[in-house]
This record gives structure tokens, sequence and C-alpha cells, in this order.
């Protein structure tokens, strides 16, 4: 039983290699070896569908008079699974890849063709900027230009991470806390108030003065014309702000100042009647 794990085979001493006949091989031979579908393809007699990765039992031959770079290209033969159509692809050491011969058509080379196409973009591009050297001048000022923003872009990123990483949020908070900012707010408006009614105040206290100080009729007429004036000014103001007066308790100072000023027109009238009784005299 353990002869069958030795490895080293007994020679006798009078053994010559050399008188070992050799075996008269064609010079392309092929090998059958076992593979797996390199890519999907399409059988073209029956139409069958062969996924990659689909195991065959293949003949393996070396392609004659092609290679690439003293590389070996081989050819594979295969058979249909449906209609035993004998199909067959080699090596493309170039591409890294398999290509089609007969037999079949390749499925999904949409990808391939793209990337042989844009292989064939970059290369006439190459080829444009080794003989045009302007496309070549042009070529460089764009690809700084574009460093440039993209370092300019970085900058301003870099800035703003800075910005950001000094900033507080706890304070902004407690600086914007909308209950402060409504009590200032109210204070604002309660402070424009009160100069509003010292204006008033001190626009009828004038009024009043100007209203007493004259005797003569014709002072009095050019004075009840100013006062009409400045009471047409006054009350569409001091009717907008009622509700601040109120809140200030004031309406009855405006009283007062209007019921000063009927009996100043009162006395007014007084003095008419007397001058026009003096005339008719």
């Amino acid at each position: 039983m353990s002869e069958r794990k030795v490895l080293n085979k007994y020679y006798p001493p009078d053994f010559d290699p050399s008188k070992i006949p050799r075996m008269k091989l064609p010079k392309n031979r092929q090998y059958t070896v076992r593979l797996m579908a390199p890519f999907n393809m399409r059988c073209k007699t029956c139409g069958e569908y062969i996924y990659k990765g689909k195991k065959f039992n293949a003949r393996k031959e070396d392609a004659e008079n092609e290679d690439y770079l003293g590389i070996r290209i081989y050819r594979f033969y295969i058979k249909c699974t449906r209609c035993l159509q004998e199909i067959s692809f080699k090596t493309d050491p170039q591409n890294t890849d398999y290509e089609i011969e007969e037999g079949a058509t390749r499925n999904f080379m949409a990808l391939k063709l793209a990337q042989e196409q844009e292989k064939r973009e970059v290369d006439a591009e190459k080829e444009e900027e080794a003989t045009n050297p302007m496309k070549l001048l042009e070529n460089r000022t764009q690809q700084s230009k574009q460093e440039i923003e993209l370092m300019e872009s970085l900058e301003e990123l870099r800035d703003l991470n800075r910005r950001q990483g000094n900033v507080d949020y706890d304070t902004m908070l407690l600086k914007y806390n909308p209950a402060e900012l409504k009590e200032q707010i109210k204070r604002l408006q309660e402070e424009e108030d009160e100069k509003t009614v010292q204006n008033l105040l001190g626009m009828k206290r004038k009024i009043d003065n100007d209203v007493v100080e004259p005797l003569d009729v014709e002072n009095t007429k050019s004075n009840n014309k100013k006062i009409d004036l400045l009471t047409s000014v006054i009350q569409p103001s001091a009717k907008k702000k009622v509700s601040k007066l109120n809140l200030l308790n004031l309406v009855k100072i405006n009283n007062v100042s209007t019921s000063k000023q009927k009996e100043s027109g009162n006395s007014l009238s007084l003095i008419g009647n007397y001058s026009s009784s003096d005339d008719s005299n």
C-alpha cells in the first residue's frame, strides 16, 4: 500500500535514456483542454445563447504566423451545446481579451466599443498635439487655468471651514434671544411714544401762548387761522396715537387743551362783538 505514494522511481545501473525512442508529433498539434467561455456569445446557426463561464472541452492550437511582441496567440475550438456547430475564438494579448472568429457573434459589446472609441480619441489628440504646437499650447493654458480655478475653490473652502470653526453658536443664540428682542422693541416703542407726546404738548403750549397775547381783531383773525391749520395738522396724528396716549393717561390733558381752545374762541368772539358795536355807534 505504501508503494503508491512513492515519488522516486528505481533506475537500474544500465539505464540509458538515449535509447528511449521518441514519438514524432506534428508541429501544430491540437490539445484537448478544459476551459470556460470567456464572453457571452450567440450561435449563428441555431441562435443558442452561450453565457460567460460555461465550461467546454475545447481543442487548443497555436495560431500560425501570429504573435504580439513575441507572445504566442492561441486558438480554441468549442461546439454549440444545441446544434454542435463549431465555434472558434483566439486570444488577444494586445487588448488583454479574446476575439471571436467563426460560428458565433459576441454579445454586449457596448462597453468594449466605448473603450475602443475613447482610446482612439485619446490617440488622435496625442497625435494632433505632436504635430500642432499651437494646439499643445492651448491645451497647456487650459490645463493651467483649470488648476488655478481648483486652487481658488480649495482656498475658499478652507476659509469657509476656518470661519465655521471659529463660530460659537451658543453665544449667538444667547445674543438673539427672542424674549430680549421683544423687550427691546417694546422699550423703543415706548420711547418713541413719549417723544411724540412731548412734541404735541410743546406745539399746543405755543398755540395757547399765541392765542392769549394778541388783543387786536386782525391779529386774532390771523391767529384763528393758525389755530385751525395747526389743529387740522395735529388731529390726524393725534387720532393715530390715541392708543399710545391712553397707555400714558394723557387723554385728559388733550381734553383740557381743547376746552382752553373753546374758551379762547368764545373770548375772541366777545371781543369781536364789542368792536362791531363800537363801530356802529
